[in-house]
């Protein structure tokens, strides 16, 4: 590492080093390039996302330490699009760049029961939950967690993988075989109002700033729709955002957080789960705020002053699978013809049933709007 000082600007001219190759990294290489950097990439696969708009692509494991070393040899900083990098490959970084986020951030994160504790450790909310590593562990976990419940892989679960629900100790062990019974964890269902997520950004210096909270709809356990502002009551609103400051601040975080949020039916605010990296709800930002979550990623990472949040009208997001291409190549043409609306492709080759192809963006006087112009886009896209 050269003597640089973690509070010096690392300024344009510099090299990003991203540890991931999805669209999440390819949307923050973008924000990266257009403010001059020069961004590199390290993922297991050859032509990905990411690696389409970096000025280097590295194709190795994310466990192979050597190719870690040598990647972050060639770049100044390395971040993250991606969270379930190994504590191990963090640290070999860290030996020739700074990592932001750090190590002990991911660590927490991308193990529910460790995530789920530190909330508890922080005085947190969060729905009642017990760890599952034993059938001992499963039958004291649906005693003391109670049923209805849902029982999640305590790593690599996303988008409804690695979760079942149950209803009492006999599908709980059923569940549990089905997922090879590896370490897991219980959690009490929820009775929800709403689902809604913040995302936090944290720089060098310690300087907080925040995008949402941001209002979210699934469909098939996979984010469907996000809209902004969320239509939450202010109190929870401002609840949402004092939690993230909180964890970022608990995590030393440098970089960008987001917390996924139940809000149930009573009117209460729990955690639901921490994503150390951008988020699908705010590919919004992208195109609906003076800064977006990708820009301020790469200010909050480079020592630099954050930009502005705020969001210039309304928007939402919808999410574009690759269920519509099953009949065939989509209608661009007749998206494109609703003048508010914003098309983003991820270069994937292929498309297969439940992957994230792309996304669309809409923008309106009030979200109302952007929710059915966007809904209306993406419809459009099946004509044939």
């Amino acid at each position: 590492m050269s003597a640089r000082k973690p509070s010096d600007p690392i300024l344009p001219g510099a090299t990003i080093g991203v540890l991931g190759g999805g669209q999440l990294g390819r949307m923050f290489a973008m924000a990266a390039r257009r403010l001059g950097y020069r961004v590199h990439t390290l993922a297991p696969e050859h032509d990905t996302p990411t690696g389409q708009i970096s000025d280097v692509e590295v194709v190795a494991s994310y466990d192979d330490l050597d190719a870690v070393r040598a990647f972050a040899q060639q770049v100044d900083v390395v971040t993250f699009e991606f969270e379930n990098v190994s504590t191990a490959a963090a640290t070999a970084a860290e030996a020739f760049a700074f990592v932001r986020p750090n190590g002990q951030a991911l660590h927490v994160a991308q193990h529910r029961f460790r995530e789920k504790t530190f909330l508890v450790q922080h005085g947190l909310p969060v729905s009642p939950f017990a760890p599952v590593r034993s059938p001992e562990e499963l039958a004291h976990a649906v005693s003391a967690v109670g049923t209805p419940a849902v029982l999640k892989t305590a790593t690599l679960g996303y988008d409804g993988k690695g979760q079942a629900a149950v209803s009492d100790l006999e599908s709980a062990e059923v569940a549990w075989t089905a997922m090879k019974r590896q370490d897991a964890v219980l959690e009490k269902f929820v009775n929800l109002d709403r689902e809604v997520s913040v995302i936090g950004a944290r720089s060098v210096s310690g300087e907080f700033s925040w995008f949402g909270p941001i209002e979210n709809a699934h469909a098939n356990h996979i984010l469907d729709v996000s809209v902004a502002p969320a239509g939450l009551h202010e109190r929870l609103a401002k609840e949402s955002v004092e939690i993230t400051r909180q964890v970022m601040e608990a995590l030393d975080y440098v970089g960008i957080l987001c917390i996924e949020f139940f809000v149930t039916q009573d009117g209460r605010l729990l955690v639901n789960e921490l994503a150390p990296r951008p988020h699908n709800s705010g590919h919004l930002t992208f195109d609906a705020c003076r800064t977006s979550q990708f820009e301020q990623q790469l200010r909050a990472i480079c020592a630099l002053p954050l930009g502005s949040p705020e969001l210039l009208q309304p928007a939402a997001m919808a999410n574009l699978l690759g269920d519509i291409w099953n009949d065939g190549e989509p209608n661009w043409t007749a998206a494109l013809s609703f003048p508010l609306v914003k098309l983003h492709l991820y270069g994937k080759a292929s498309a297969r049933p439940g992957r994230k192809m792309g996304h669309l963006t809409a923008l309106a006087p009030t979200k109302d709007e952007a929710l059915t112009n966007v809904i209306h886009a993406r419809d459009a896209l099946r004509r044939r």
